[in-house]
């Protein structure tokens, strides 16, 4: 049996395929034998730093395979690594290394003054280059004995991973994953879908972000090639998608935002993808009216919608699309992964009937440890299951709304805390989106609610303004009047987040920026806001525009 994600490497790759390209960035690649002898360079030198096993080792390098060479030195330590991003604010930062506590930090020369500013001590702080440099003068045979006693007391419910992400308070979560967590989720990948060293991954999402996860274990597992796309080229479609042609990516994994945005700019047709065969997205809805354009474009392509929070180990749903769907009918999430159990519980934590909405709680193997160094947080979301008295079993409360179809299918119906109260109406504002972004003139939308003035507002981009009776015009069919919005401002293009979703938290904060008089929103880069008297309040093509950006 399995124990350590290390063994990936070890009986994949690295046995089946040394010599084979793991990762690519754009100066430079490694192969998986440079890898393991790096990786095991950097965990000699760690074992001589932290004399503690199962202590996070952070890394705050730029996206590189680098990266990857310092994540696997500190598992081969007996250690859990931590990625950062480099370009988070310093107030966030310092709030995630407090938290962390981390034993040391992996950086570079040029970063690590950074570092130093935010008050880490020095003494805690270590560069690839004085790695390679102290772990060149370890003896080969001191190295190994260092490595072998590391591994010897490792088990799998030793933690791997810590990923940190948004919490509601404004203080940083930080999800700690084991082994046994990993394992558990790489090990249905495996079993689900056929990847082979002629793969080719076209790596977008950060790798702090959990969408790595999947993407650096099934290489090491299958000797695929990691082909790092950089940060620049994000903001730009075109190029993104140019990258995909250029290094013939056969498998991306990527949140729909992105992908939104390069159906409606017509790329799909403007570069040679037909060596994509696999195309995973997760991590928001994707419109189906841009998904339908992306499998009309590529019809050698298996699609595959995949759901689940961090709290749970990457994902724990997935939806293999097989059958044909119009643009105004909502994608499932699927049915749950191997050795996982989905929970629709009502509001008397008691089974949801057949096609009635409950919160959708998780219980199996992939469910993670826990937040970092907050048992009060942990306690508060993974809990002990209510449909089983007889023994301790934990389940995970994701906050989202479900619902099972006539199929057997889960069906996403939104966040609790996107669920409003509204003239007496409970409303999911999903539901609002999905037929948002059916109208053909809107590449994307979002709904926020404004519970100060009890307004539905709807934020959108669009080549072409649309007026605000047009809009609901075109949503009337689909929704009854009190869920149609009563705000609207256009945007040029949506506010992603690091991660490239949608920043809900952005718009909310633009709506508190609103003079509420004039129902103006303070300007942004991102495009117009405007305001319209009438019942329907907006832009329109006979709204006033609000001054500037």
């Amino acid at each position: 049996m399995q124990t350590n994600v290390l063994e990936y490497l070890e009986r994949g790759a690295l046995a089946r395929c040394p010599d084979g390209v793991a990762a690519r960035s754009d100066d430079s690649t490694c192969t998986y034998r440079e890898l393991a002898d790096w990786a095991r360079s950097c965990a000699a030198d760690l074992c001589q730093r932290v004399s503690a096993t199962r202590q996070p080792i952070a890394v705050y390098l730029p996206k590189h395979w680098q990266v990857i060479v310092a994540d696997l030195g500190i598992l081969y330590s007996g250690n859990c690594y931590s990625n950062l991003d480099v370009n988070s604010p310093p107030q966030r930062m310092r709030a995630i290394l407090d938290n962390l506590q981390p034993a040391a930090v992996i950086t570079s020369a040029d970063l690590l003054p950074k570092l130093v500013a935010l008050g880490f001590p020095l003494e805690r702080l270590v560069t690839l280059a004085e790695i390679q440099s102290v772990a060149a003068a370890i003896p080969a045979e001191a190295s190994a004995a260092a490595l072998a006693n590391r591994r010897a007391s490792a088990l799998d419910t030793d933690p791997v991973c810590i990923i940190n992400t948004s919490g509601s308070t404004g203080i940083p979560k930080s999800v700690a994953m084991n082994h046994r967590n990993v394992i558990d989720f790489i090990d249905w990948t495996l079993e689900t879908f056929t990847f082979g060293p002629r793969d080719v991954f076209g790596s977008l999402s950060p790798f702090y972000f959990d969408i790595y996860t999947l993407e650096l274990y099934v290489a090491l597992a299958t000797g695929a090639s990691i082909s790092i796309i950089p940060d620049s080229l994000a903001p730009f479609p075109a190029k993104l998608v140019e990258h995909l042609a250029k290094n013939h990516v056969t498998f991306l994994f990527w949140v729909p935002s992105v992908m939104v945005n390069i159906a409606n700019m017509g790329l799909l047709d403007k570069f040679d993808l037909s060596a994509l065969t696999r195309v995973f997205f997760a991590g928001e809805v994707f419109p189906t009216r841009q998904f339908n354009l992306w499998r009309r474009a590529l019809p050698q392509a298996q699609f595959v919608n995949l759901y689940g929070p961090i709290e749970i180990t990457v994902d724990c749903t997935y939806y293999i699309i097989d059958r044909e769907f119009a643009d105004n009918e909502p994608l499932p999430i699927g049915i749950p992964c191997r050795n996982t159990e989905i929970l629709i519980l009502d509001a008397n934590d008691r089974p949801a009937g057949a096609g009635q909405t409950g919160e959708l709680c998780v219980r199996g193997s992939s469910l993670a440890m826990g937040y970092w160094n907050n048992p009060e947080r942990t306690a508060a979301a993974f809990v002990q299951n209510p449909l089983n008295t007889a023994y301790p079993e934990m389940i995970y409360r994701t906050g989202d709304l479900a619902s099972w179809n006539e199929r057997g299918e889960i069906m996403f119906a939104g966040r609790k805390d996107y669920q409003i109260k509204h003239m007496g109406y409970r409303i999911e504002l999903g539901e609002i989106e999905t037929a948002v972004t059916s109208i053909g003139e809107i590449s994307a939308g979002c709904v926020v609610y404004n519970a100060e003035q009890k307004e539905i507002t709807l934020f959108y981009s669009s080549e072409n303004d649309l007026s605000p009776g047009e809009i609901r015009k075109r949503l009337a069919p689909a929704l009854p009047g009190y869920m149609l919005p009563r705000v609207f401002h256009r945007l040029d293009v949506m506010p992603l987040n690091p991660n490239g979703k949608i920043d809900r938290h952005h718009l909310h904060q633009r709506l508190n920026r609103r003079d509420s008089r004039t129902n103006t929103v303070s300007a942004h880069s991102h495009g117009p806001l405007t305001s319209d008297p009438s019942p329907a309040r907006g832009e329109g093509n006979s709204g006033a525009k609000s001054a500037g950006k």
